[in-house]
């Protein structure tokens, strides 16, 4: 394929991220710029030469901006064959320049609509027309033309283009990137409307007939739950700040696919909280959780859950971790693979990575935002041939709404146990029983086939410390069974979703064992 006369480069970005390096160098390899509205006077600004777009077309911009690139002139410069004969020939005979380069990203739709408040005319007027038309354009004809999406592009295009042209297998790399950046615009602005439209609360407008869905690879992982799984971690666009995908490593070995299940896991569950909490996570679960006046506290009585399963587990902060929580972190005998928090003092990253034997291997994950609500999307669910879909269970519950169904009402320190035992017991697999005590988890049943069996682990667990526990189900007790285990074990208060035909038979138990009884009319299965 014969190279032009004139190499020439459209160039129409949001992002100007990189720009000026990269236009820098397109001039040094003699490329022309042709560009657009704020591009134009970007780079006119920075004392580049510029061919105005309405100055090869013709043809003026119009209404503020919304027609300028929906041009013959533009799309045949993208998609015209030079060195096919009708194409060469329509070119010159409407004076058409091919373009060698598209340089184009979109409008911040997405960033428009994450911001408070934002009318729907303001994130309308966010809808890229002439863009994504350019850019499917240039991938379509990638056997001509280079299209550039992203800044992160920019160095290996110079790269590439200094040895001549660039090659077919990068015009494709760059063509695949470009018909994904489409789709996933076009599947945010679809999204949307589907939200704005399902103002009138009508259940099944909140999951729209067609799903697509578009997540960016951020890493490969060494491998998946096990050693002969492949297995990569997927980000959504833009996640929220508060979530994993948003979290820096400042420290340790790279992340398993494990690993970051746990992780994930501590932070839902140390968000819960709004005094100082620790969490201790293993497989998914958590086996130590515990709020306190100060976070090494809060460790202290976590870890002292279940210090048998904490060896080896993922822990969770809600505050920066400081010097004090890390010595009780770093104690003999010991290990934890990653700890998530809003931050690390840098005493306390001293002594974690200083001072046990795992220090060079624990990873350390910062997230700021951690107190905010995190993800608030749908919840996906992958099965063979499909994908359950569901609202995430993220349910608020004022505690004063909750019934007493028992005789005796709980004492004050028994609703505060209750209801700390009620924030957990969401997080923990079905069937789920949580004991705890002074704002401490001190046995945990979890992902048991029966209620009792996860009544007589957690009863288990805890040993003599299930002596004046509370008790937290996530869904009702089918039989009185599990409250005459929980009686045994010395539990003085229980509270659960109620629902059950026996209920009556439940609440006569508690009563015979003098044993409080809170209902909160909603259960939190987690299969």
């Amino acid at each position: 394929m014969s190279q032009p006369s004139v190499r020439r480069a459209l160039v129409s970005v949001s992002n100007k991220s990189g720009l000026e390096t990269f236009v820098a160098e397109l001039v040094q390899l003699d490329f022309e710029i042709v560009s657009t509205g704020g591009t134009r006077r970007f780079l006119e600004d920075h004392q580049f030469p510029v061919v105005d777009i309405s100055e090869y077309t013709r043809f003026p911009e119009m209404m503020d901006g919304r027609v300028k690139t929906l041009h013959p002139k533009v799309h045949g410069a993208i998609l015209g064959r030079p060195d096919l004969e009708s194409d060469a020939q329509a070119m010159a005979d409407h004076e058409i320049v091919p373009f060698e380069l598209v340089v184009c990203n979109l409008y911040p739709f997405e960033e428009t609509i994450a911001k408070p408040n934002v009318s729907i005319a303001d994130a309308i007027e966010q809808i890229d027309i002439g863009g994504p038309s350019m850019v499917r354009s240039a991938a379509k004809n990638h056997a001509y033309v280079g299209i550039v999406t992203s800044p992160s592009q920019y160095s290996q295009v110079i790269e590439e283009l200094k040895g001549g042209r660039l090659s077919d297998n990068f015009r494709r790399e760059l063509a695949a990137h470009a018909f994904q950046l489409t789709a996933t615009y076009d599947r945010a602005i679809a999204d949307y409307f589907v939200e704005i439209t399902s103002a009138d609360g009508e259940t099944n407008q909140a999951f729209p007939e067609s799903l697509s869905l578009s997540f960016d690879r951020q890493a490969i992982l060494r491998y998946g739950e096990n050693p002969h799984q492949p297995a990569a971690f997927y980000t959504e666009p833009n996640p929220h700040g508060s979530t994993l995908a948003s979290a820096v490593q400042i420290h340790g070995k790279e992340l398993s696919f494990n690993n970051l299940l746990d992780l994930d896991a501590a932070l839902g569950i140390a968000r819960e909280f709004s005094a100082p909490a620790a969490v201790v996570i293993k497989h998914s679960n958590p086996c130590g959780c515990a709020i306190a006046e100060t976070l090494d506290e809060a460790f202290e009585k976590a870890h002292a859950g279940d210090p048998v399963s904490a060896f080896g587990s993922i822990i969770g902060f809600n505050r920066q971790v400081d010097a004090a929580t890390a010595e009780k972190l770093c104690l003999p005998n010991r290990f934890v693979e990653a700890i998530i928090a809003p931050g690390f003092e840098s005493d306390a990253v001293e002594i974690i990575t200083t001072k046990p034997t795992w220090k060079n291997s624990v990873r350390l994950m910062e997230c700021p935002g951690m107190k905010e609500s995190g993800d608030s999307g749908l919840d996906l669910r992958r099965i063979s041939g499909g994908l359950l879909v569901q609202n995430r269970d993220d349910l608020v519950q004022d505690p004063s709404e909750w019934k007493v169904a028992s005789k005796r009402q709980p004492t004050d320190a028994e609703r505060s146990d209750l209801q700390f035992a009620w924030q957990v017991c969401k997080h923990v697999k079905s069937n789920a029983i949580v004991l705890a005590t002074d704002g401490a988890i001190t046995g945990v049943g979890a992902g048991q086939m029966s209620r009792l069996d996860s009544s007589y682990l957690a009863a288990y667990k805890a040993g003599e410390r299930s002596r004046g526990c509370v008790l937290a189900s996530d869904a009702f007790f089918p039989f009185r069974d599990g409250i005459d285990e929980a009686a045994k074990a010395g539990v003085t208060a229980v509270i659960q979703p109620g629902g059950s035909r026996r209920d009556e038979e439940v609440i006569e138990a508690c009563d015979e064992h003098n044993i409080a009884l809170l209902l909160t009319g909603h259960r939190h299965f987690r299969h």
